[in-house]
């Protein structure tokens, strides 16, 4: 009975967790609020690999049905922006357009001084930070939350517990 309470609340943590993920890659999208970023295509890779939307957020839906797709695709949105993190943000250096920070394996990270190399968007590493960081957080959640379903689903499987009806005269 516990079991059936607790897999319950988990799906309807999923949901919200999901609807964040999307939010929040949607607003990697517009660093500082700005759409001109995006339509220049002027921003990190990363952000196009639609993590928090397509595969944190969506299919984190659908892994209240399918939570072993649930663990994959967080796990790939967890990964994903760790890298994206790590690479820093794509912007105007005094170089041009770059990845001002790729060599520095995410030192950068902890030395705000010389995230002024970045000239444009305007707060663009924080923003990239901040975001990103939010998103390994809901991801590394639904990695945990869809591993206690799979666990929760097993223990009712393998324990007995699982309900399965069956149609008389069927077997």
């Amino acid at each position: 009975m516990g079991s059936r309470k607790c897999g319950g609340c988990l799906s309807g943590l999923l949901i919200p967790l999901a609807l964040w993920s999307i939010t929040v890659n949607i607003l990697l999208y517009f660093p500082n609020g700005q759409t001109s970023y995006a339509s220049s295509n002027k921003l990190t890779n990363f952000v196009w690999y639609f993590e928090g939307i397509c595969f944190s957020g969506v299919m984190t839906l659908l892994s209240i049905i399918f939570s072993a797709l649930g663990i994959a695709f967080s796990g790939y949105c967890l990964v994903i922006s760790a890298l994206g993190l790590v690479q820093g943000p794509y912007c105007r250096t005094l170089d041009g357009w770059e990845y001002a920070f790729e060599g520095t394996a995410g030192r950068f990270l902890t030395d705000s001084s010389i995230w002024t190399q970045c000239l444009e968007p305007a707060h663009v590493v924080e923003w990239n930070i901040i975001l990103f960081s939010i998103l390994i957080a809901l991801s590394g959640l639904q990695v945990i939350v869809c591993l206690i379903k799979i666990i929760i689903q097993l223990s009712k499987i393998l324990c007995g517990t699982y309900s399965v009806i069956i149609q008389p005269g069927i077997i």
